[in-house]
């Protein structure tokens, strides 16, 4: 997402350039370390479930509320994210976005305008379940070189595995290798822009950066050394905006309008940025989220400069991939579903907000916004349902 949090700063102009593919550390629930297999070769084939959530935003109040969690003893994410945990660990691969950049251990950690949020988020994102996150957005450069490399370090600890920056260009070459089910995965990661920030000095391949070339001959790459999915996570999109803008049109179909031998080279593509929740589409034959919203912020102001319940206003997508009948073929969507979620700033938790309504919270006419924008596309008659 662009600078955009409780001051409200104006959002950068998109810029499309040519980007790299990042790799992942340790292997965590739903992954693999080796090297990958040749798509679909000499194994039994299951189906997978997949889970993706949106921008992970530690604003100054996000911090503090992870600071008394922790009850004086450094920080503890994991209790804000304790309602995404049964959706997310239930899952067989689980991928998150990793807005910011983390700083030294034991700070100074800083909110807006240039983020440096307390290594111990990525123990917060393990302890939930999730797999991988996406790192490639405009806040990558936030804290220069030395951000990306003590976030990434803090990941492999943790064992979440990430793409979208990197610390060597060996590292930038590779897509974040994951197992589901019995299909070799490949993430990809890619943003819009870094917010005016030069890539470190030798290190132009630091954060991978949109262009619909370069994420196509990834994308193949990635299905050459063995991968029976790939999963594209991009940070583009205009801030508030609940509809696509036309970049995200016109990208969204062009990537997934792309086949080799009649085949697509991208199985699903995650939308971050926006702050808010945005439509869900089938296009050519492959799933779109234009935006997932945010999944943990503080309150957030927009544009305009008033206080924006919508940015704390997000969804989880859950995909059920089905094996090929015949070997050479797509792994197909079997089921799609999108999952509301909110986070309450007051009291510093991620809500589920099905979960929440049957349990008596009254928040339909969120919930109800949600799913509007959401399906606003047509993706119901595509087969998008709103799971529990």
């Amino acid at each position: 997402m662009v600078k955009r949090t409780l001051q409200g700063a104006t959002a950068m102009a998109a810029l499309l350039i040519g980007g790299v593919t990042a790799c992942t550390g340790p292997s965590g629930k739903g992954s693999e370390h080796a090297a990958p297999l040749a798509a679909g070769a000499g194994r039994d084939q299951r189906g997978f479930t997949l889970v993706a959530s949106g921008d992970v935003l530690p604003h100054a109040s996000i911090i503090r509320q992870a600071a008394a969690d922790a009850g004086g003893e450094g920080y503890d994410f994991a209790p804000m994210l304790a309602g995404a945990k049964p959706v997310v660990s239930a899952a067989d691969l689980a991928i998150c976005h990793m807005e910011t950049v983390y700083g030294k251990d034991g700070g100074p950690y800083t909110g807006y305008p240039d983020f440096k949020s307390p290594p111990e988020v990525a123990k917060g994102l393990s302890a939930t379940g999730y797999d991988a996150c996406s790192t490639a957005s405009n806040h990558s450069l936030d804290a220069g070189a030395e951000g990306i490399d003590r976030t990434l370090a803090a990941l492999d600890k943790a064992g979440v595995r990430h793409v979208g920056s990197a610390r060597t260009e060996a590292e930038s070459k590779e897509p974040a290798w994951l197992t589901g089910g019995s299909a070799k995965v490949a993430q990809l990661a890619y943003t819009y822009g870094t917010n005016g920030y030069p890539m470190p000095e030798g290190r132009p391949w630091a954060v991978n950066m949109i262009d619909q070339d370069r994420i196509v001959a990834d994308a193949r790459a990635a299905r050459k050394a063995g991968a029976d999915v790939v999963v594209v996570s991009l940070h583009w999109g205009t801030e508030w905006q609940d509809e696509p803008d036309r970049q995200q049109v016109r990208l969204g179909k062009a990537l997934t309008a792309s086949k080799t031998d009649g085949r697509p080279d991208i199985d699903l593509i995650l939308g971050t940025h926006a702050h808010v929740p945005q439509a869900y589409e089938k296009v050519n034959g492959t799933w779109v989220i234009y935006g997932m919203g945010d999944q943990v912020a503080g309150a957030m102001v927009n544009h305009s400069g008033a206080f924006d319940p919508r940015g704390n206003q997000g969804t989880i997508g859950r995909f059920t991939f089905a094996p090929p009948k015949r070997e050479g073929q797509r792994w197909e969507v079997s089921k799609a579903e999108f999952l509301p979620q909110w986070f309450d700033p007051d009291a510093g938790r991620v809500v589920n907000l099905n979960a929440a309504i049957k349990e008596g919270a009254d928040h339909t006419d969120v919930r109800d916004r949600i799913r509007e924008v959401v399906l606003s596309r047509g993706a119901a008659k595509a087969g998008l349902r709103m799971g529990q």
